[in-house]
Parts: C-alpha cells; structure tokens; sequence
C-alpha cells in the first residue's frame, strides 16, 4: 500500500475494494468494510456487477477507468467503477446511489406517461403565453382544430374564436386568470375548415414563483359540439312542454286583446251609424280603430313573444339588459301566478350591466326558478295569498338574480340534490328543468346555486358574469 495510486486507500469515503487482475480480492477500505457491517449477512459478491471479473479483466487490458457500473443489491442500487493502479491491480469504488436513479426512473416513467396522456387524449392540452399565443399543442389539435401543434406555434388563440365571442371572452378570461388563477370557459371555436365548434376550455395560470407573475397560461379544452346541439334539443323540448302547461294563460293573454278588438269593431259601427245625427260619432270611430290597432299590436307582440321563446335555432349570444329578460320570463308566468295567489315583487336595481348570453335560454331559466317557486308557495299555501321575490343585483362584480319562495323549502343536505337530472317532488314533473337551468348558466360562464331561504322557503341564486364593455 505504499504506492502513489494507493496511498489514500484507507482515507477513501468511498467504499473501495483493491483488486488483482483475476478480480480477486487483495483488500478492501475501512468505508467498504463499515458498509458492509450495516447489510445483513451478504457475501460481498452480491454487492458486485454480474460482470464484475470481466469488468476487471477489460480494466487491466485496456489501462482505463470504467465508470458508474451498475449494481442491483436486494433494495439498493449501487455504481461501481474500477479505476487500474498498478499494471496488473484495479480500484473498484462505490457508491449508493439508490435516491438518484429511482428519482430518474420515476422522472422518465412521468415524462413517458406525459407523453401518453398528450400524445393520445382525445382533448386538446395546449400552452401560451400570458397573452394567449401558442407556445405548444398537443397532437388532438389536428384532430379537433385541423392544425397541427407546429403550425399553432405563436399564434393567437384569439384569431381562432368566433368574432362574435372574441372580445368577450378573452377579456373575462384574463380578468379571471388574474384574479383566480383558473378559468372554464364555453365559446364557439373556428375549425380550418370554416366549421363553427362550441368548446369547453378550462385554463390555469402558471405563475412565477416569488413574484407571482403569470408567464405561462396551460389550458385543456374539449368539443362539446355534439352535447350542445343535444342540450339545445332538450332545452326546445322543455320550453314546448312549459308552454303546454302555461297554455291557460298564453290563451287568456291573447284572448284579452282579441276580445277588446271586437268590443271596440262593434261600438265603432253603431257609432258609424249615427254619424248624420251625433257630431262626436266620428271622433268616437277614430278613437275606436286607433284602440283596435293598439290591441291588435299587443296580440301581436304576444304571439311573437311565444314564437320567439319556441324558436330553435342556434344560441345567439349577445349582451343583454337584465331587466327587460326578467320582465319577460314575468311575463309569461303571470297568469299562472295569479291563479296561484302569488304576487311577484321585482326588486331590480338600476342601471344594472348587461350580461352576455342568449335571451331565449336565460328567460327559460328564469321561467323555470319563477314556476318552481310558485309550485313551491302553491303546495304550502294553497288558498291564501303569498309572493315570491325576485332580485338583482350587483355583487363582489358578479351579477346575482336571486329568487326567493315562501315554500316549504328543502333539506340544507339535500340542496345539490335539486339539480340532479329526473330528481322532483312534483307528481307530474320531469325533474330536469333545474338539471337544464344550471347547465345552461354554466354555459354562459356562471353558476346556479340553491339555498335555505332567511325566513323559511328556498333562495334560487343564478350568478352571472358582466358583459365587458370595450
């Protein structure tokens, strides 16, 4: 042990084993020895490569160090290498380094399962930049968009949206990546190929770690064409079988005005009669017919109204005036409310924003709270007087329209519960108008929650977004 090369064989931390050219042992370091005390009983040859005399041999041959050697020792994962000292006597050192590979076989089993999960879902995973331009794609994106990842590089995200829904909701989407970190959001995408989609994308944002800026923005976004245009099936199912019910009082809304045409007709030929001899006969006539055209209008409006709220066709999103939808869904369920003794006392504040969505849809969600909370009142007082509330207002910068029955309102656990699909208390009800109505809002970026009323009942709470003035 006099040698240059083996002078520190004894002072080495590594353990280390000195070796003649057969790869038998001449001796081995104190750290080597010391780590062996600590394994169970285990012959030293268990520690070594299964090529380890090869491994020797080739290292006195060759007059050359071979490195990082590995070596499986029952949960251990040792690495050896065999350094020549002498011309026929080799070091060979070791060193556990079990934390370090199992880190990197995990890290190549997650980079290998990454690459599953991108390269064959069906969804489009995608990265940007904080402002909204392509950093990568996964490979759905032909599949889904007709671009592929490379192509979308650098563009904006924006030149793919509907122009009608660009501004919208790329500034919502900001705003709530900004505040919140996360956004899910539903808007039409423009295929290559000119074909309008309805996606659902739900981003996330990546921010820097101590200044928590966002750099990066990674999103994951699904077609739901093919459920919207079924969601908007059973959206027209559900409206024509509202106004099967409510057909009592589209009948007396229309028949009023009718009625009032004839009433005014009539009394306007008697007084046409009467012309020679009463001078007011022809002020009377004109009086009638303007009265004729006003009721007459308002039949019209009635019926275009109806046709308006059954019309199928494809959602036309548009910033709406809250006020002029909620006195419309009124509309429409005011006579059942009257049957029902139930006044509906609007509480809408002024100037309230509008609110981006489709006008049909939102009155039918409203239609739909509105009825329920009158079903609600009618079953816990049924011959007397009562009123439902109906709110809006502008919240912590969401718009809340909040409905409010004095019904015998619903178990605090089971409230969710509502909005399951086919779940009513009605004998004859269908148990989706809730179910719709929340997917619906949700559609339009917002929520629709159920809670215990202050005062008994249940308190409906739809919760929209502000359409983003520009």
């Amino acid at each position: 042990m006099t040698d240059t090369p083996l002078a520190l064989f004894d002072k080495d931390p590594q353990p280390t084993l000195l070796l003649d050219a057969e790869a038998a042992v001449l001796a081995l370091n104190p750290a080597l020895a010391a780590q062996l005390a600590e394994w169970p009983p285990t012959p030293l040859e268990r520690l070594l490569p299964a090529n380890h005399a090869a491994l020797v041999g080739a290292c006195v041959r060759q007059q050359r160090a071979i490195v990082d050697v590995e070596a499986q020792a029952d949960e251990a994962i040792l690495l050896w290498t065999y350094v020549p000292v002498a011309e026929r006597q080799v070091l060979a050192r070791c060193r556990d380094a079990s934390t370090e590979r199992r880190a990197e076989r995990e890290g190549s089993q997650a980079r290998r399962l990454y690459r599953l999960i991108t390269e064959n879902t069906t969804d489009l995973i995608s990265r940007h930049t904080p402002d909204g331009c392509f950093l990568d794609a996964s490979p759905a994106s032909y599949r889904l968009l007709g671009y592929w990842p490379e192509e979308l590089r650098g563009v904006a995200v924006q030149s793919l949206f509907h122009p009608q829904d660009r501004e919208q909701f790329l500034q919502q989407a900001a705003h709530a990546l900004e505040a919140d970190g996360y956004q899910t959001m539903t808007c039409r995408v423009r295929h290559r190929d000119g074909r309008d989609l309805w996606f659902e994308i739900a981003s996330r944002a990546i921010r820097e770690t101590y200044t928590g800026v966002v750099v990066e923005i990674v999103s994951v976004s699904r077609d739901i064409t093919l459920q919207r245009r079924h969601q908007d099936e059973l959206a027209h199912t559900a409206r024509l079988i509202t106004l099967g019910e409510l057909a009592s009082g589209i009948a007396h809304e229309i028949n009023q005005p009718l009625a009032a045409v004839l009433n005014y007709a009539g009394a306007s030929q008697r007084y046409l009669q009467t012309l020679e001899r009463d001078p007011q006969a022809a002020a009377r006539v004109a009086q009638g017919l303007q009265r004729i055209s006003e009721q007459a209008t308002h039949a019209a409006q009635v019926i275009k109204r109806l046709r308006a709220f059954l019309r199928k066709e494809p959602r036309r999103l548009q910033a709406l005036a809250i006020a002029d939808v909620v006195r419309e869904a009124g509309r429409l369920c005011a006579w059942e409310a009257a049957q029902a003794q139930v006044t509906i006392e609007s509480q809408i504040a002024d100037n309230l924003p509008p609110v981006y969505a489709d006008r049909v849809l939102l009155e039918q969600v409203l239609l739909n709270v509105l009825r329920n909370a009158i079903d609600a009142n009618r079953e816990q007082q049924p011959q007397a007087p009562s009123r439902v509330l109906l709110e809006g207002v502008l919240e912590e910068g969401w718009l809340l329209i909040r409905v409010s029955d004095q019904g015998p309102g619903v178990a605090a656990e089971l409230l969710d519960g509502i909005f399951t699909p086919f779940t009513t208390s009605k004998a004859d009800g269908l148990g989706l108008g809730l179910s719709m109505s929340r997917s619906i809002v949700e559609g339009f970026g917002g929520t629709l929650e159920a809670h215990a009323g202050a005062a008994g009942g249940l308190l409906l709470c739809c919760r929209l977004a502000p359409a983003v003035t520009v």
